[in-house]
């Protein structure tokens, strides 16, 4: 038999909006330290320099006020779950437009705070069920603010190891990110024989097999919220993050190697 669907998680539209605005405003504050040598650092992000990431990061807000600013659709065409799978065709134009954004503007700190100022005041100014069209599908404004905290947490998380510094996570972003990412990989590999613990914000069955009823279940994967976003992000391998102990992973259906990253 089937697993049975899983009802989708919901995610409470004020404390995401104030999480976004909180995690933005942080990054803020570390972009007005960077120096012009930190800012010409490379990256990870080939072929981006740490300057082009900090534009991509305003790029996340800068979709919201561009998608408020326009018309509203008429219908939700993308749900939360299938976000992941659909933005890779769009991945060299993402690298175009930061890299422009990166060269247009010089003072990265007062276009942050320009952006949220207006993010700010449009947000205020949306109705409950704002529709927004983005450029991969049309879809509630509520999931499009979720799909911002994965946005934010895992580039801050780029931009402290490129820099060299230790930008905070606001808890409520990243629990908001750890969720959406352990329920992607539910969705990716639905079943209920391996049990994937992300202490203290999620916990998600996933993979085909032996369905386990009480106590602690055959297969079990455990690790720290930084760490599964940056495996489910493709940030760290998971020999790697096996090897160093970031993660725990028992039984026989405990390897996720084969079905990481579940978004890049």
């Amino acid at each position: 038999m089937p697993p049975a669907k899983k009802r989708p998680r919901t995610y409470d539209p004020a404390k995401t909006r104030a999480a976004v605005l909180a995690q933005f405003a942080t990054v803020r504050e570390a972009v007005h330290g960077l120096g012009e040598e930190q800012l010409a650092r490379a990256t990870h992000l080939v072929p981006w320099t740490v300057r082009e990431l900090v534009a991509h990061i305003g790029m996340t807000m800068y979709a919201v006020v561009r998608c408020l600013e326009a018309e509203e659709p008429k219908r939700a065409e993308l749900s939360l779950e299938r976000y992941p799978s659909v933005g890779a065709p769009y991945a060299q134009s993402v690298v175009e437009t930061a890299q422009a954004l990166a060269a247009e503007h010089k003072d990265l700190d007062a276009w942050f705070g320009e952006l949220a100022d207006r993010v700010t005041a449009l947000l205020d100014a949306a109705p409950a069920g704002r529709l927004v069209q983005m450029r991969i599908g049309a879809m509630t404004l509520d999931d499009l603010m979720v799909t911002r905290t994965v946005e934010l947490i895992v580039h801050t998380d780029d931009l402290n190891r490129a820099a060299g510094i230790e930008t905070p996570m606001q808890r409520q972003a990243l629990a908001a990110c750890t969720r959406f990412l352990a329920d992607t990989l539910a969705a990716k590999a639905p079943g209920a024989s391996t049990e994937v613990r992300i202490p203290p914000y999620a916990v998600v069955q996933c993979i085909e097999g032996p369905r386990h009823t009480r106590g602690t279940p055959p297969n079990v994967v455990e690790t720290d919220p930084l760490t599964w976003v940056r495996l489910a992000t493709g940030r760290t391998e998971w020999a790697t993050a096996v090897r160093e102990a970031k993660v725990a992973a028992s039984g026989e259906r405990a390897d996720l190697s084969a079905l990481l990253p579940v978004m890049s």
